[in-house]
């Protein structure tokens, strides 16, 4: 193990990401030791590069395996899990997948290759000010924290994105195989605090009509709500 490792397992942050700045705090010295200890734990494998500035250990000295949305928060800070990721962590939808998705805070789609970790992309979405992380939880993660779309807000991200139209509820059950008793769990205070998200008509259009596909039966059932 590296004199580096070996500091930061002694500091309590072996399950962490650290950045440049926390890793100076830690080693302390001059820029050029520092560089020399990164440099030599990289080449032992003892710590690993998720992006130029930006490090965990390797596997073999943390006490759990880091998950890759702590990774995608990481890479991009201010970001949200979301998509078919985020579906698949709730268990929306029953296909892996193999590509980490966010929604991005910035304007450019990024896209972000880790040799540990899989892919990772970040797109924007037009989203209304003030409202980027409605829907979104701040979900614990081993060690580590991540912000994650409820369900609802990953499907409409995923509208959103692909600006799929409404068709009727076959493209949520047939093309995106979400069973329909996930759909029969929301309630009306799910779609209303959606309904100020997103810029585009034609999103909202959609959350509406599925809203009343999915609840129409519940109009008279204060309970449901």
């Amino acid at each position: 193990m590296s004199s580096l490792a070996q500091q930061i397992k002694a500091a309590g942050l072996a399950d962490h990401i650290l950045s440049e700045r926390q890793l100076g705090r830690l080693l302390g010295g001059g820029d050029a030791r520092r560089y020399g200890l990164v440099n030599r734990a990289l080449k032992d494998g003892s710590l690993l590069r998720v992006k130029r500035g930006t490090y965990l250990l390797g596997s073999r000295y943390r006490s759990e395996m880091v998950h890759p949305f702590a990774i995608a928060q990481s890479l991009l800070p201010g970001s949200y899990v979301s998509f078919e990721s985020a579906l698949a962590y709730h268990g929306w939808i029953p296909e892996g997948v193999f590509v980490t998705a966010s929604v991005s805070p910035g304007r450019k789609t990024l896209h972000y290759e880790t040799p540990d970790f899989g892919p990772f992309d970040f797109h924007p979405l037009a989203i209304a000010d003030y409202r980027f992380l409605t829907g979104v939880d701040r979900t614990p993660i081993g060690n580590l924290t991540a912000f994650v779309a409820q369900p609802l807000r990953a499907l409409m991200d995923l509208v959103a994105l692909r600006k799929q139209p409404w068709t009727g509820i076959d493209w949520v059950i047939e093309g995106m195989r979400i069973e329909e008793d996930r759909l029969a769990a929301l309630r009306r205070k799910d779609f209303a605090k959606l309904q100020p998200v997103y810029k585009h008509k034609a999103v909202n259009a959609f959350l509406a009509a599925l809203e009343s596909t999915v609840l129409p039966a519940r109009k008279q059932s204060p309970a449901h709500d």
